[in-house]
């Protein structure tokens, strides 16, 4: 085929791909539902192998039809389905305006040496170490974190303006939206990788896949036995060049008519540049070709194929917070353990399957869900963590575990998370207003969903918290309503394992969704 319209069918579906991709990071107001976002995620691959691994179901199999399709069109997944691969075909679209040369691409080396042994590195450590490399290499994960850090606060940013402006003419449909950043060591790897891909696409386009993804290494490795790819037709070339200035995966030695498969993506543009309909996207010719065949790359092929099937609403705060206290709390919060998200059932378990794409942070309505920088160590880096401190996790929300896309959150209904422990809560008496200023208070009290933490006498007329340890989940209201700082008087440890708390006494009726504190 030599028709413009592969090339317009590849940008029409890979700008709504992108767009879908960007509505599910962005989405602040948790208006898309999860099921439309896992049909999204299945066919991510590095994600949908992973969770394939958890799950040893072929409903998980979705990096299986990937590399199906790669076997019948090529990298075409680079082009239709990677959300950072089209996000760098955009950018790669803008320095062409920003400067002409950005735009003429040409035949470039392929760091051929450089990539397989990043590929190599990132199953070894993956299968050795865990999924450290995964998670910094994924593409799938970095397009997660781009929008995440980056162009949800945008995002949030823009409407605040739009919600002020609109708001001076009494018009009332947007509301101001509060956004918490997080620690700022976290945004370290994901501005470089920012940088990194920005600069890099923005000037040579395709570089980063053909030089250092892993899955596009992978993916290229296998589009040698393509049945389908770009071709020439030696009568009809008149090797103008032009295919090759236009290729942004710098793969097309037109004077010798060869297109390095392994890298190219098909974006079809070679397609549509030739004025001479000497390149063409069709079944690969039969004809014999003297070759030397690569054995190397064969067994890395195929070790890593069996590698990979063998691999069996923003938390309103405390508009009227609870007694201020007069002087700041003195006694640290000894924590054993971070809080790691519902559906992980244990940090360990946890740390091995997650990628930190960051779609959880994006998605989590509480925003309670942040980037971990030391709270699992150097290897859990940019994987999400409860802070407390910030906001808690909704006693009817099971919105993480719907959308996982790796398996790390299993999926829990609603009546296992409501007893789903996630961490003990603690109370730390002598940080207590109630006790240090004689004040009364009760805001842990109020707030807690299973009444694990209740009020018994003290002093006078005054009231001070108890808890019950065996009804306690985890999530955190407590700890988010005490109104001590910097340290706060309850605090939750988290479990290494989640276990299973007792079922509260109280009845459920009582228990209203608490998106909202008494104080």
């Amino acid at each position: 085929m030599t028709t413009p319209l592969l090339r317009r069918l590849r940008i029409a579906f890979s700008t709504l791909i992108f767009i879908c991709f960007f509505l599910i990071f962005v989405d602040f107001r948790s208006l898309i539902p999860s099921k439309y976002t896992n049909i999204l995620l299945f066919l991510q691959f590095i994600p949908s192998a992973i969770r394939f691994y958890s799950l040893q179901s072929m409903a998980a199999g979705g990096f299986l039809a990937v590399l199906a399709l790669t076997v019948l069109t090529g990298r075409t997944y680079c082009s239709f389905l990677c959300p950072l691969g089209i996000g760098m075909d955009l950018n790669s679209r803008i320095g062409g305006r920003i400067k002409k040369k950005f735009r003429r691409y040409g035949l470039k080396k392929p760091f051929t040496i450089l990539r397989y042994l990043l590929l190599a590195a990132t199953l070894i450590v993956t299968m050795v170490w865990g999924i450290y490399m995964l998670t910094l290499l994924d593409p799938y994960s970095i397009f997660g974190r781009f929008m995440t850090y980056f162009a949800k606060p945008a995002v949030i940013e823009i409407n605040n303006f739009l919600a002020g402006v609109l708001g001076r003419f009494d018009i009332y449909y947007l509301s101001d939206i509060p956004f918490k950043g997080f620690p700022l060591i976290v945004y370290a790897v994901p501005s470089l990788f920012f940088l990194l891909i920005g600069g890099l696409s923005l000037t040579k386009g395709r570089l980063f896949c053909n030089m250092i993804c892993p899955v596009g290494t992978l993916l290229g490795l296998l589009s040698k036995i393509s049945i389908l790819r770009i071709k020439f037709d030696d009568s009809a070339c008149t090797r103008c060049g032009r295919c090759a200035v236009r290729c942004k995966s710098s793969c097309i030695d037109f004077l010798n008519h060869n297109i390095d498969v392994t890298r190219c993506v098909g974006c079809f543009n070679c397609v549509t540049t030739c004025q001479d309909k000497a390149i063409s996207y069709g079944i690969v010719s039969l004809k014999k070709k003297e070759h030397v065949t690569d054995e190397n790359k064969r067994k890395l092929i195929a070790t890593s194929v069996l590698f990979l099937l063998g691999i069996s609403r923003i938390a309103k705060g405390q508009d009227k917070p609870a007694p201020k206290p007069k002087k700041d709390s003195t006694v640290k919060e000894e924590r054993k353990f971070p809080v790691c998200p519902p559906g992980a059932g244990s940090i360990a378990d946890f740390n091995k399957d997650c990628t930190a794409c960051s779609l959880c942070i994006s998605a989590c309505p509480n925003g309670v869900l942040e980037p971990a920088y030391k709270q699992y160590g150097i290897t859990g880096m940019m994987q999400p963590v409860m802070n407390y401190h910030k906001s808690f996790c909704t006693y009817n929300c099971t919105i993480c575990t719907e959308i996982c896309p790796t398996y790390a959150l299993h999926p829990l209904v609603l009546d296992a998370k409501k007893l789903t422990q996630l961490g003990k809560v603690t109370f730390i008496k002598d940080n207590c207003i109630v006790k240090t200023e004689k004040t009364a208070c009760g805001a842990c009290s109020e707030a807690c969903p299973t009444k694990a933490v209740y009020m018994i006498p003290y002093e006078g007329n005054l009231l001070i918290p108890e808890v019950n340890v065996d009804i306690c989940i985890g999530c955190g209201h407590c700890e988010y309503a005490c109104p001590t700082i910097p340290y706060k008087a309850i605090f939750v440890d988290g479990n290494p394992v989640h276990l299973a708390a007792k079922k509260p006494v109280n009845q459920e009726s009582e228990i209203k969704t608490p998106v909202e504190f008494p104080f």
